[in-house]
């Protein structure tokens, strides 16, 4: 939580990846009132007062998991679980929690195995073909319809899987630790879903000023095309 007298309700920390993609995922959040997205770049370490590190999607899975390290990140995510924060790994952020991420083709490069942060129990295997979709799923977690999409290679499996964070057409999608406070996804968008927006940030012990985002888009792009025209 943030500590400053004039800070907003809830800090979100998100570290800037050097091959970072996909991080309009968090535009939703960002448009919250009583929410802060600090958007971390290298060389800073994670702040102390997030309630939420967000780690996104990336263009090179294992190489940003090795800058992730040379930033020293690890070592403040850690302490950030410790005092009990909750982390959200999406897409290549999600195969970066697990155990284990090894890619036999060389798809991404040279390193063929490498070490994940081990906050989930899950191990990525990245293979040629790549998953690339619009989808409707479903919150297991918070019981809420999400939209979105997934663009990835890689296929994650591991005990955590047991505990889906959300069910997309017949088969599971991500991971959930035990005690709930570490997940990872798949899916991009998920911030957009207004119910599963509100129920997360109410467990983080936030208040949704935001009834329907899409519409507010909806109405910021007419306007931008009222004044174009």
């Amino acid at each position: 939580r943030a500590t400053r007298a004039d800070a907003k309700a809830l800090k979100v920390a998100v570290p800037m990846l050097p091959r970072i993609a996909n991080f309009d995922d968090l535009d939703p959040l960002k448009a919250e009132d009583q929410v802060e997205v600090l958007m971390v770049p290298p060389g800073q370490p994670l702040p102390h007062d997030a309630g939420l590190v967000v780690i996104p999607g990336t263009k090179s899975t294992i190489a940003d998991l090795i800058a992730f390290r040379e930033n020293g990140w690890e070592r403040d995510l850690q302490a950030h679980v410790r005092r009990g924060g909750h982390v959200l790994g999406i897409c290549g952020g999600f195969q970066m929690l697990g155990n284990r991420i090894s890619d036999p083709h060389g798809i991404e490069g040279q390193v063929r195995e490498i070490d994940g942060l081990g906050l989930l129990d899950v191990e990525t295997i990245m293979e040629p073909e790549k998953i690339v979709r619009n989808v409707a799923a479903h919150s297991m977690l918070y019981d809420a319809a999400l939209e979105g999409y997934e663009i990835h290679i890689g296929r994650t499996h591991g005990p955590d899987t047991n505990r889906p964070f959300s069910k997309i057409d017949c088969h599971d999608d991500g991971a959930v630790s035990r005690d709930g406070r570490i997940m990872g996804t798949y899916l991009h968008g998920v911030f957009c879903a207004d119910e599963f927006r509100r129920k997360l940030l109410r467990d983080l012990g936030i208040i949704s000023t935001i009834k329907d985002y899409k519409i507010n888009i909806e109405m910021a792009l007419d306007e931008l095309a009222s004044d174009l025209e």
